[in-house]
């Protein structure tokens, strides 16, 4: 099967990105390792689908495989790299673009200087909502992993997370608590892990652990679970600017019962066809 795509990436968080409606697209979780492979195939942290609605109201569905050919149900720097593809290939000319996800719809949003923001929706704090396998809900859990404890935040953004707060976000166990997090058995759908350095309280610096992908150059809805984190703690305000090694966002979140706004650049990189 020939398919043509679009190399796209967020901060450095890259993507396949695949037009399924005007192609007829149907992917084995084998196939979309190849393509994700850096070596023999395209080479991706995600890839992206870009199907037609299921709700009356959306202008399209939008589906995630992360480079392990699992399928997962949000990733923010990937929808911003999919308002910008199907506002490339003339998919629609919309400046609100309304999607459907696994995770429920977000908002994708246009402005004047070509930043993209995404509506991520009301975060989730429920260990039941994450999932977290903990009876009751708390601002952080704590976790020994190899006889080294472990305080956390879990949140979840349509995907869950877990956010350690750390001293200096260079020199942070990302490959290796980060690896044992993200398979811990409190996690039965896996997790995203966040190490979060707070430099201000409008500003942090963070590193991602992806499930299914391991360290990522950025993770949007990372960053929305840092901040969500960092101000549920009291250590944030309101709106704040996230350094990560890919780049910049900013984060925007008013508390609980809101959605949390994430803006940021999307690019397309190449475009190209791949037979699998």
């Amino acid at each position: 099967m020939q398919i043509n795509f679009t190399k796209m990436q967020g901060l450095g968080n890259d993507f396949v990105v695949i037009d399924a409606i005007n192609q007829a697209i149907a992917l084995t979780a084998e196939q979309i390792r190849f393509i994700a492979d850096r070596h023999f195939g395209v080479g991706c942290d995600q890839l992206l689908l870009v199907e037609r609605p299921v709700r009356e109201n959306a202008d399209f569905k939008y589906r995630i495989f992360n480079a392990d050919g699992g399928e997962v149900a949000q990733c923010g720097n990937g929808a911003r790299c999919f308002a910008r593809f199907v506002r490339d290939k003339k998919l629609t000319d919309k400046s609100e673009v309304v999607v459907d996800t696994d995770a429920g719809q977000l908002l994708l949003r246009f402005d004047a200087e070509g930043l993209i923001t995404v509506n991520m929706g009301i975060p989730k704090h429920a260990p039941a909502q994450i999932p977290l396998l903990m009876k009751e809900e708390s601002l952080l859990y704590h976790v020994e992993i190899g006889g080294t404890p472990v305080n956390f935040a879990a949140v979840s953004m349509g995907n869950p997370h877990a956010v350690i707060q750390v001293e200096d976000v260079r020199q942070a166990p990302v490959e290796t608590i980060g690896a044992q997090l993200e398979q811990h058995k409190l996690f039965p759908q896996r997790v995203n892990v966040g190490f979060m350095e707070v430099l201000s309280r409008r500003e942090i610096q963070l590193r991602v652990y992806e499930r299914g992908a391991a360290e990522t150059l950025a993770c949007g809805s990372g960053a929305c679970a840092a901040v969500v984190a960092g101000i549920e703690q009291g250590l944030l305000d309101d709106k704040v600017g996230v350094s990560l090694p890919g780049g910049h966002l900013m984060i925007e979140w008013a508390g609980r019962g809101h959605p949390v706004l994430m803006t940021g650049p999307a690019v397309s990189v190449y475009e190209g066809q791949i037979q699998t």
